[in-house]
């Protein structure tokens, strides 16, 4: 395989639910969707010949974060009359996983990434847990920035970011007036 991978899959954001203006689910990927799918599939089009092995989208599959069964790939293989091919071109592999992406649940999403994070299980993300994470993932940020990152997030100024301060910022640029900071205020 060509590129390394981290134990932490964050290639994938919550994914956004795009309504139309009736208020029905679209049923198609926005450019974010469509990035990470093109990301997934040349993790495994290796020879870059614009197709991955049918033997590897199980895999490429759970590089989006989808766990599947063998007979749910056989499912999606038949359901596209590839069953005795040995190969999935893009498109092909991007209309297998769209319902899937489109079905995703935001909050399920972050809570498996907040996970990521809080790996004692204790509830939180400390500033020497979002520290090993980025240092496993390459990232070179300052412990300055690091600890910008966490004051930012803790809203109840313990030090420690939990699962619903770490989901408020995570849907931050989603919906900014989430980020009003009380409805006690009498000012909005």
């Amino acid at each position: 395989m060509a590129a390394s991978r981290s134990k932490y899959n964050l290639s994938h954001s919550p994914p956004r639910m795009s309504r139309s203006r009736l208020g029905q689910r679209q049923q198609q990927l926005d450019e974010e969707g469509i990035a990470e799918v093109k990301e997934a599939f040349r993790l495994f089009d290796t020879a870059n010949r614009g197709s991955i092995d049918i033997r590897e989208l199980k895999a490429a599959f759970r590089a989006l974060g989808f766990n599947v069964k063998k007979e749910e790939i056989r499912q999606l293989v038949t359901h596209i009359g590839k069953e005795t091919a040995d190969s999935i071109l893009y498109e092909e592999f991007e209309n297998m996983v769209t319902p899937k992406i489109l079905a995703r649940d935001p909050r399920e999403e972050i809570r498996k990434i907040f996970a990521l994070f809080d790996d004692d299980n204790s509830g939180g993300i400390t500033f020497r847990k979002l520290k090993k994470v980025a240092n496993e993932l390459g990232e070179k940020l300052s412990d300055k920035e690091l600890q910008e990152m966490i004051d930012e997030a803790d809203r109840d100024r313990d030090g420690i970011v939990n699962e619903e301060e770490f989901y408020r910022v995570m849907k931050k640029r989603e919906h900014p007036i989430d980020d009003i900071d009380s409805d006690d205020d009498d000012d909005f």
